[in-house]
């Protein structure tokens, strides 16, 4: 359960103040900029229009995502009451292609001593006879964290709009000794070949992180495991996810099963994954000895992605992967807005052939969306040139595929060694988008106004002198200079790239989803991904403009480039409402 403390406390401080509701003080902005019709029009034109989001309020992470009789379930946490965080219940929404959705009653609220205080964040699971249960964190009258289950009023309702709590919940209370307020989010639960089921809830024990390990025989009686599934030095793991994916059986083996174990940490907001072999008879989990574990591990997202949630489709056979995109603006700006947060568009994700990482990319269903698109092919992009990619009717709203080719891998900057133990987001503020190198930046502006003062960066940048005597390809997302708002957070995201520019004769392939707010991105097909919230003031709707440029000193080839206009999607009512 990912809770933005600060909005909090200011949601707190209006309904102090305010003599009405809390749903009114959530919602009233200042009468001076309320009456500032052009504010509202920006606010209008960062609205997402193929990301998920209600129409209104604050939303945060995505929970219970599932499929079951032909329909795929969005559960999120929701206020409906205002645009920060508080009053949370589980809202629902339903998709038969995962692109337009038909948004339901909220399915969980508080309404039991067990939840009095908030219905938080966890999973659903599909039982072996085909029944849906949902685990979640209920906030007790005590305010403990405790856990609860819910199922089904009406499983003949593909739409499941009705959901029942029995009366013997909580089903997972915190025992001696834990903490009480820092034991939430239960994954999807699994059975093991001796029949019992099992679930992992994320917890701390002082600056320890736990994935705290229980099981059952009938989803009703839960007994913690003798030891937690893992731990790290990294304080509170929220969200934790936990999982198998195929493994390619590298260096010429057969294969077989690697579990993944992901978790969101509370106090840098991001999230980190390894994944290695889990012995179901000793439910012992051990990553793999290569992977990097805790702040230095992998990321799913190293941008604005947080408190992610997968679910096997077994229509298709995939894994699908939802994560949380916060705003980046004021508390003040989401109260005038009326709304805050977005869901990253679902992704698909395995195991790298390479069995080094996992591989994400939008699911395939998004390309449904495509419209009219332009195409460029074979441009070289000399140092220090750009130019606009035209003919869209708004590159506010588009999916952008491209690869380029660097021509001279030999101007490649050396790697400087005081950056071996940074992470590359502090290599990246160090050499951002306007920083002038050897091979690159290189990629494009998107969002971009006529005269360019607007820009987001999203681009590569090639070092040498890496380990072995690879390069290193950084990927970043730079938004410093993508408005001219005041009191906005820009960070400037970056992960490394897995990938031998030398093997594939310099070239990086990258997608970038734009839509108003929102850029997504995915370097090398999908090994790094990058997320960032951008509120442009100009660079809005049809006055959004696309380029590609090249800040470094070695030519650069767009071998292909295809940009493609994206419709929004549909977002409705439910046409049968209960009463």
């Amino acid at each position: 359960m990912a809770i933005r403390t600060w909005a909090w406390a200011v949601f707190l401080l209006l309904a102090l103040l305010s003599s009405s509701s809390s749903c009114r003080a959530a919602e009233a902005p200042s009468p001076q900029v309320s009456a500032d019709a052009d504010l509202a029009a920006i606010d209008d034109a960062h609205r997402t229009g193929y990301h998920f989001q209600p129409p209104k309020n604050w939303i945060n992470d995505p929970n219970g995502v599932m499929y079951y009789k032909g329909v795929y379930h969005l559960f999120y946490q929701y206020n409906p009451k205002g645009a920060v965080w508080g009053n949370i219940v589980w809202a629902h929404a339903v998709s038969t292609d995962l692109v337009d959705w038909v948004m339901l009653p909220p399915a969980i609220y508080p309404t039991a001593p067990f939840d009095v205080n908030g219905c938080w964040s966890g999973s659903a699971t599909v039982l072996p006879d085909g029944t849906p249960v949902i685990m979640y964190t209920g906030i007790d009258g005590e305010n403990r964290q405790v856990q609860n289950v819910a199922y089904p009023k009406d499983l003949s309702d593909p739409y499941l709009r009705e959901w029942v709590k029995p009366d013997y919940n909580p089903v997972i209370a915190p025992g001696p000794g834990m903490n009480a307020t820092a034991f939430r989010d239960p994954t999807t639960s699994w059975q093991g070949p001796d029949g019992l089921w099992r679930l992992v809830i994320g917890t701390k024990d002082n600056h320890r992180g736990l994935a705290m390990l229980y099981r059952s025989r009938d989803f009703k009686r839960w007994a913690p495991a003798g030891r937690a599934l893992h731990s790290g030095d990294t304080g509170m793991w929220e969200c934790p996810d936990f999982y198998p994916v195929n493994s390619p059986g590298v260096g010429g083996g057969g294969g077989g099963t690697k579990h993944v174990l992901k978790v969101s940490l509370d106090l840098t907001r991001f999230e980190y994954y390894t994944f290695g072999e889990y012995d179901q008879a000793t439910d012992t989990y051990v990553p793999d000895a290569a992977l990097a574990d805790g702040n230095d591990g992998l990321r799913y997202d190293y941008g604005n992605f947080y408190a992610s949630k997968t679910f096997l489709d077994t229509a298709k056979q995939r894994r699908i992967l939802w994560g949380w995109a916060n705003e980046s603006d004021s508390t003040a700006d989401d109260l005038r807005k009326g709304w805050a947060g977005v869901q990253a568009v679902p992704r698909k994700v395995w195991l790298a052939p390479d069995g080094k990482q996992l591989v994400q990319w939008p699911v395939v269903e998004i390309e449904s969306l495509r419209g009219n698109h332009v195409n460029v092919t074979d441009t070289l992009v000399k140092a220090g040139q750009h130019f606009e990619v035209s003919g869209l009717a708004s590159p506010a709203q588009a999916d952008v595929e491209a690869s380029f080719q660097v021509m001279d891998l030999d101007k490649a900057e050396p790697f400087d060694p005081a950056w071996r133990a940074a992470d590359a987001q502090t290599v990246c503020a160090a050499r951002g988008a306007e920083a002038k190198g050897g091979v690159g930046p290189f990629g494009l502006w998107v969002l971009a106004s006529d005269d360019l003062k607007e820009r987001t960066a999203v681009f590569f940048r090639v070092f040498k002198g890496g380990d072995g005597g690879k390069h290193v390809v950084l990927m970043c997302n730079d938004p410093s200079m993508s408005s001219h708002a005041d009191n906005l957070y820009k960070p400037t995201f970056a992960g490394f790239v897995d990938v031998d520019v030398a093997q594939t004769r310099g070239k990086i392939p990258l997608r970038t989803l734009i839509d108003h707010s929102v850029v997504e991105s995915f370097g090398a097909h999908g090994k790094t991904c990058i997320l960032s919230r951008v509120y442009p003031t100009k660079a809005i709707g049809d006055e959004a403009r696309l380029y590609v440029f090249n800040n470094g000193e070695s030519d650069v080839k767009v071998t292909h480039l295809n940009a493609y206009e994206i419709r929004s999607v549909k977002i409705t009512a439910d046409v049968k409402q209960n009463t």
